[in-house]
């Protein structure tokens, strides 16, 4: 989870109910759009994928406490190219709730924070992607520099939400600035990491050629839009 328990006093957690309500709705938008688009196996299948990867990288993978939050490594773009916006969207979420119901209980009530945080800068994403990936082009054949303007824009979505929870939290003070700092100027290494990620999944995905067609990736991952 990325706001800790505490970070946000009780009074005010009820902000994060809206944020998160809306952020929920527009992935029920995607999830309805794909399901039509794609059909209903195809999204479940996608979904419960993203779903066990997002439990896998928030509860297996090192992370580390900086600041006022943790250091993950989300590859919510990797999602994305791989299993659409969609899949993406719900597997975050979906990630997020299984971890908080079965492993990490005190961290529900920061549910509402963490979701609107995780999936904002992914719906962001989308779009950026819609601008700097042609429509000429499938996902497997970007290049470096479209993954790492798509991993900058995720990253730096979520260090900026981190940001404003803790800000509207624990006020403006320096100590608490610098601490936001901290753990921003640690998050974004990780823009270093995630976009050699997917290039490395996606030239694995172009490798294994027979998943094009199949339900379990996005249709995009090797057609033109």
């Amino acid at each position: 989870m990325h706001i800790e328990p505490g970070l946000v006093d009780a009074s005010k957690i009820v902000l994060s109910y809206a944020t998160a309500t809306t952020a929920l709705g527009v992935a029920a938008k995607l999830a309805w759009d794909s399901l039509r688009q794609d059909g209903a196996l195809s999204l479940l299948l996608r979904a419960a994928l993203c779903t066990a990867l997002v439990f896998f990288f928030f509860e297996v993978l090192p992370h580390q406490p900086v600041g006022v939050s943790e250091v993950h490594l989300i590859l919510g773009t990797t999602l994305m190219l791989v299993f659409g916006a969609a899949p993406a969207a719900l597997g975050l979420a979906g990630g997020l709730l299984v971890q908080g119901l079965f492993f990490e209980p005190l961290d529900l009530p920061q549910y509402g924070m963490n979701v609107t945080t995780l999936l904002v800068p992914l719906f962001a994403t989308a779009a950026l992607a819609r601008r700097v990936i042609p429509q000429r082009t499938a996902y497997v054949d970007i290049g470096y520099a479209q993954a790492f303007k798509l991993s900058l824009a995720y990253q730096g979505g979520i260090v900026l939400w981190v940001g404003i929870w803790a800000a509207y939290g624990r006020g403006m003070g320096a100590a608490n600035l610098q601490e936001i700092a901290s753990f921003g100027t640690a998050y974004m290494t990780v823009v270093l990491v995630e976009p050699l990620v997917d290039i490395g999944v996606l030239a694995l995905a172009k490798w294994l050629h027979r998943l094009q067609d199949s339900m379990l990736v996005t249709p995009r991952l090797y057609r033109a839009a």
